[in-house]
């Protein structure tokens, strides 16, 4: 998990796909913003990481950004994860 969020600071779409499971990853990810927009990532809280399965995990976590020089927002996921081959995936969030 904080490795998909270092690669959002860091607009690492390559590792982001990489790093999705292939069968919910999207064709392209696209971290282009328009000018005056940049999201400037605000930190990452890990409130909760559950094992599910010997290669099932979710975590719950907050992430907080503000865009261009709006408010900060608060983006909470409650993720899944998989691990295939000795390596995790992101699979999806929860609803």
């Amino acid at each position: 998990m904080r490795s998909r969020y270092s690669a959002y600071v860091l607009q690492l779409p390559d590792y982001l796909l990489g790093s999705w499971h292939p069968d919910t990853r999207p064709e392209s990810l696209s971290l282009d913003e328009p000018a005056g927009q940049r999201t400037r990532w605000l930190g990452l809280t890990v409130h909760e990481h559950i094992t599910t399965g010997p290669d099932h995990a979710q975590v719950r976590f907050t992430a907080r950004y503000r865009i261009g020089g709006g408010s900060a927002v608060k983006m909470q996921e409650h993720s899944r994860f998989v691990r295939v081959d000795g390596r995790w995936f992101y699979l999806d969030a929860l609803p």
